[in-house]
């Protein structure tokens, strides 16, 4: 069976984990190329204006992927962590995909929450395993030896300081760019499908370091020190993957080695706008230089340089 993941979403955070788990299964992985022009108006037409930008982002994905796949794996991550809960387009997204794109292939589902404990979530496991293999022992090592790639993942990104994309590059055998301090030190803050996706971001990290502008990500920090500034700032999660927004951040403000935070937003996001509020709000109390950069379909590049321009300049004046 051909399994298609579309890049975009959850693809950064997730994809080697999945990769292992459903090539040990015996399916050959599909994925979609970059996101490009063609991708994002197919998404955006088949989308109400109020669709967030993401999800307009991986409906065109999800049609490059129809015709080419046998069925498409698409999870609804619910909840990682005790009363804290996804966005509720991250909640229906099967059913939403199915909707808007009522050609794509057999979807293969997976309701992740994780607070409900351990025997739920291997009962999801073998729901998604069984469709490849009845034997659930097969089943059980291709789940450990993903979890197993997940951490391995996460420790290059941490330990190396690269982005996904440049973890992913070393992981299957590329040249991966590798983290080289610059002038200045910026952290920037968001989810992986707006930081990563180098056309929904104008590419915006590339000109950082064109810039001779270093930069950290949330996944080149502990995660337990993310959390940690989740419950100082906040005092408790209530959003699945806060800690990619408000711990990063609070991490990158406190941080006399990071020099200013760029927030990256998707226009119209209602729990990122709560989040970034709150950094703004931190920030401006410490005197940390903050910015934040909302993309949608209509966001022009040379709008985002000379925003981009204007904040590394008044950081170069003020001496980093």
């Amino acid at each position: 069976m051909r399994v298609g993941i579309p890049r975009a979403l959850l693809f950064f955070q997730y994809y080697p984990m999945w990769k292992v788990f459903f090539e040990e299964l015996g399916a050959e992985v599909i994925t979609t190329g970059r996101t490009n022009k063609k991708i994002v108006d197919e998404g955006v037409r088949r989308t109400v204006n109020d669709t967030c930008f993401p999800i307009k982002v991986l409906t065109g994905h999800v049609v490059e992927l129809s015709g080419v796949c046998d069925a498409l794996f698409l999870p609804s991550i619910r909840s990682l962590r005790e009363g804290s809960y996804n966005c509720s387009k991250f909640l229906g997204l099967p059913d939403i995909t199915r909707a808007l794109v009522p050609e794509a292939p057999e979807i293969i589902e997976a309701d992740i929450e994780i607070p409900k404990g351990k025997r739920d979530l291997y009962i999801e496991i073998l729901k998604v395993g069984r469709r490849f293999t009845a034997n659930p022992i097969r089943i059980k090592r291709a789940s450990e030896r993903a979890w197993k790639a997940y951490k391995e993942y996460r420790k290059l990104m941490r330990e190396e300081r690269l982005t996904p994309p440049e973890a992913m590059d070393k992981l299957y055998g590329k040249d991966a760019h590798g983290w080289k301090r610059g002038r200045i030190t910026i952290g920037i803050v968001g989810h992986p499908y707006v930081l990563y996706d180098e056309f929904i971001n104008h590419n915006i990290l590339k000109k950082l370091r064109d810039m001779d502008v270093s930069f950290l990500t949330p996944e080149m920090i502990p995660e337990e020190e993310a959390c940690s500034e989740v419950m100082r700032l906040v005092g408790r999660f209530y959003w699945t993957y806060e800690d990619e927004v408000t711990g990063a951040g609070g991490c990158f403000i406190k941080s006399p080695d990071i020099d200013g935070v760029i927030c990256f937003v998707p226009f119209g996001c209602g729990p990122d706008s709560l989040m970034t509020g709150l950094l703004k709000t931190e920030a401006k109390r410490v005197k940390k230089p903050f910015m934040i950069l909302s993309f949608d379909e209509h966001t022009a590049e040379a709008g985002i340089i000379t925003r981009l321009e204007a904040f590394i300049d008044m950081i170069l004046r003020r001496g980093g």
